[in-house]
This record gives C-alpha cells, structure tokens and sequence, in this order.
C-alpha cells in the first residue's frame, strides 16, 4: 500500500475539493512533504485530520478552534482514542447549547409556519418598532441573550 497520497487522491478520498485542502494546509491544519519536484505528497494520516476539521466546522467550531485542537495532538504518533474523546469532552457544551437552540428554532418554526403571521401578538420573531435593535444585530427574541460584560 502506499505511504502517501497525492492533493487530488486526498481530495477524492476525503470529499474535499484540492482548493480547501491547500487552504487547511496554509492554515496548519494539515501537512504535507515536498517531492523533488515540489508535489504535495500527504501521510495517510492527514485523511483523518481532514474528517475531523469537516465534521468539527459543521457542528459550528471556529477553524482558530480545530487548529488549536489539532495542534494539542500528538505529531509523532497517530493519535489515540484518548486524544479524541479529550477534544469530544471539551466541545460538549456548545454542541449541547447548539442542539438546544436548534430544539427551540425547529419548535419555534413550526408554530411560525402554522401560525402564518396572523396574530403578531404571539410572533417569536415580531419585534415592535425594532425595540431590541439596540441590543445588537440578529434574532433577539430567539437566540439567547449575551452574558454582560464583565469588564464594563
């Protein structure tokens, strides 16, 4: 079996277009060696790097946020079943807060849809004369409110 892939078989074999992986590995987040003829030439490994950098940017984590991640990894060694359950660990609450608020928005929605807009009176997402613009730009009424600030 072959020790390294190419840009183009790590781009089919993980779903990513070669662009992004390029992108990834500007950032960091992924490496590559130097052929002669200066080829990016990928270990294996870097298909389970790209899986996870998918699959942690669609539950919402920041690409800063999967490159510190990553860099806590082992660079030697592929890393163990510890070492991700240990990432897993620490992004457990905003998964659970964002499974919640998606709760809520599907919940919200669904009245949304039945109610058609007929009485603002009970509307989630009516907001009178833009009462709460001042607080800032989005949905208000159905994202949760900032914490204050602790330095003001």
């Amino acid at each position: 079996m072959q020790d390294s892939l190419t840009i183009g078989e790590l781009s089919v074999r993980s779903g990513v277009a070669p662009s992004a992986l390029r992108y990834y590995e500007r950032l960091g987040l992924i490496r590559a060696d130097r052929t002669g003829g200066n080829q990016r030439r990928y270990a294996r490994a870097e298909l389970r790097r790209v899986a996870f950098i998918r699959i942690s940017q669609q539950v919402g984590v920041s690409l800063d946020e999967i490159r510190a991640a990553l860099d806590s990894l082992p660079e030697a060694r592929t890393p163990s079943p510890q070492d991700w359950a240990r990432l897993s660990a620490s992004w457990r609450g905003r998964l659970d807060e964002k499974i919640r608020l998606l709760t809520k928005l599907r919940d919200d929605l669904d009245g949304c849809i039945g109610c058609g807009c007929l009485s603002l009176q009970r509307c989630t997402l009516y907001n009178p004369g833009d009462a709460l613009g001042g607080e800032g730009p989005g949905a208000r009424l159905m994202l949760p409110r900032p914490a204050a600030d602790a330095s003001a």
